[in-house]
């Protein structure tokens, strides 16, 4: 590798080792082996690097987790009940969310930079519809290229929020993090209409 793919690497390493916010250009050269002026002569300052090593990691994240359609394929027959699908699909999300806190730690903590720090905000803003388009694909088990743009805005920003929010929890409350069962069951309520009731 070269010293912009070096530094990319550590970047990534250090996001994962000490945040977003905590990491210095230090901390880059130090995990990656370059020096402090190839940081400008690459990427033009350290937040612009850090800001591609979020998008890198989030993208890698994510192609690892359009395997769990496969999951999904073992854990509910073909022809199923969507919500099937749709449980099987969590749960291999959700066995990713719970082995890979650091991850997902670095992604909460860039969350919350984003109302005070409008280049994050722009950089992350740029690939989110593409996002939104592969949680789909994942979902509904098609390949991203077939995945509607109306279909990707809606349905994908639904899957997003779900996703955001088991992210939050799992680092909030892991011991109470819901399987896919329930949260099939839940959708299921939720559309059918029914009254949850102190039993």
């Amino acid at each position: 590798m070269g010293h912009r793919e070096d530094l990319l690497e550590g970047a990534k390493r250090c996001l994962l080792e000490k945040g977003y916010a905590r990491t210095t250009a230090r901390d880059i050269v130090a995990a990656s082996g370059a020096n402090l002026a190839s940081i400008g002569y690459h990427y033009g300052s350290k937040d612009a690097l850090m800001r591609q090593a979020v998008i890198a990691s989030t993208e890698e994240w994510g192609a690892s987790v359009t395997q769990a359609p496969a999951a999904a394929d073992d854990g509910a027959e073909k022809g199923a009940d969507p919500l099937e699908r749709f449980a099987a699909v969590w749960d291999s999300v959700l066995q990713r969310i719970a082995t890979e806190r650091e991850f997902i730690a670095a992604q909460v903590e860039v969350l919350g930079l984003l109302p005070r720090d409008e280049a994050l905000r722009e950089a992350i803003g740029e690939v989110l519809p593409e996002s939104s388009e592969g949680l789909v694909a994942v979902f509904e088990g098609v390949p991203d290229t077939e995945v509607d743009p109306e279909a990707a805005r809606i349905v994908g920003s639904f899957y997003q929020a779900l996703l955001t929010g088991l992210m939050v929890q799992s680092l909030l409350t892991p011991d109470t993090m819901p399987s896919g069962r329930d949260l099939a069951t839940a959708l299921r309520r939720v559309t059918a209409g029914e009254v949850l009731q102190r039993k």
